[in-house]
């Protein structure tokens, strides 16, 4: 569980969406820190919410289920099982099958097309553990391939605010991680 470097507002004090939406999280991914830790600047949780993911995320010019192989092989990527767990169904809810949801990662599995592994390479790119990460001219091409403009911008603004709230969730502790995550525990650092 997460040890949170900024105070959790307790449920009694949250406005009643944001308790509602930490209930949520506990029963979708075991655990709410990261909200109830948000709740605190309940302005920049609505704006996470609303903002971000209600009006970009679930709506904007990409298909969701297209941001849904984006933001599931960032969150892989990135070991962050709080996301995993949530992200995971949200994906299904979109239509990313099982089998693509297990090969996430293995950008080369026949179980992908053409436009989901330039998506995938994209997130390779973007994701934390890449910081030499490059759009390329053969990732552009195979990006405008499947996407125009306002779209790729689209995906790169949605792969840049996921992958900044990672590091956020991370370096502040308030999230379950992976053994895989680039980012350990601040009890496990060196001191």
């Amino acid at each position: 569980m997460p040890n949170p470097a900024i105070t959790p507002l307790p449920r009694a004090a949250m406005e009643p969406r944001w308790r509602s939406v930490a209930e949520t999280a506990d029963q979708i991914r075991g655990e709410s820190t990261l909200i109830e830790v948000l709740a605190q600047a309940p302005e920049l949780l609505a704006w996470y919410y609303d903002g971000f993911y209600a009006e970009v995320f679930f709506k904007g010019r990409v298909e969701r289920r297209v941001k849904e192989v984006l933001r599931l092989s960032l969150s892989i990527i990135h070991g962050c099982a709080f996301c995993n767990k949530g992200n995971t169904k949200s994906a299904l809810d979109a239509g990313v099958t099982p089998a693509q949801i297990d090969a996430i990662g293995d950008i080369d599995n026949p179980v992908f097309d053409d436009r989901d592994r330039a998506v995938m390479r994209l997130a390779a790119e973007m994701a934390l553990p890449n910081m030499q990460g490059e759009c390329t001219p053969a990732l552009q091409a195979e990006l405008r391939s499947f996407f125009n403009e306002a779209e790729i911008v689209e995906l790169a603004m949605v792969a840049a605010v996921l992958t900044g709230m990672a590091k956020m969730l991370f370096v502040f502790d308030l999230v379950s991680r992976e053994a895989t995550c680039p980012i350990g525990p601040r009890s496990q650092r060196a001191s």
